[in-house]
């Protein structure tokens, strides 16, 4: 089944509300406490990497706009690959830091790009 480009950003979009939610109020170490929590969050690091290796397949000049696409699919290799070996401070930095500038530039793509 091929995939659908808005789709794929709705997917991303939402992964990255779902990581807002998951780390409002938290703290790096109430984070690091809860196992559950870090365990959602990078389940939805994984969707939104696999939505931008979608999107990449749909449309290649999408990381123009998007440069921080790489680092969130890194995060998801490592998380998948190397999950013995996660440097949670980076992965952290990145839901506080990226994410919320992210999820801004993915609302305004999908307002520019509504379904049809």
């Amino acid at each position: 089944m091929p995939h659908n480009l808005i789709k794929c950003v709705w997917d991303a979009w939402n992964a990255c509300r779902l990581i807002q939610e998951f780390v409002a109020g938290q703290t790096f170490a109430s984070y690091m406490s809860d196992i559950m929590r870090r365990s959602a969050v990078e389940r939805q690091i994984i969707i939104l990497a696999e939505a931008f290796n979608r999107i990449d397949a749909l449309n290649p000049l999408f990381r123009k706009q998007f440069p921080e696409v790489g680092e969130f699919v890194g995060t998801r290799n490592r998380i998948i690959h190397v999950y013995d070996n996660i440097d949670d401070s980076v992965v952290w930095n990145a839901m506080t830091e990226k994410v919320p500038e992210l999820i801004e530039k993915l609302a305004e793509f999908l307002k520019a790009n509504p379904v049809k």
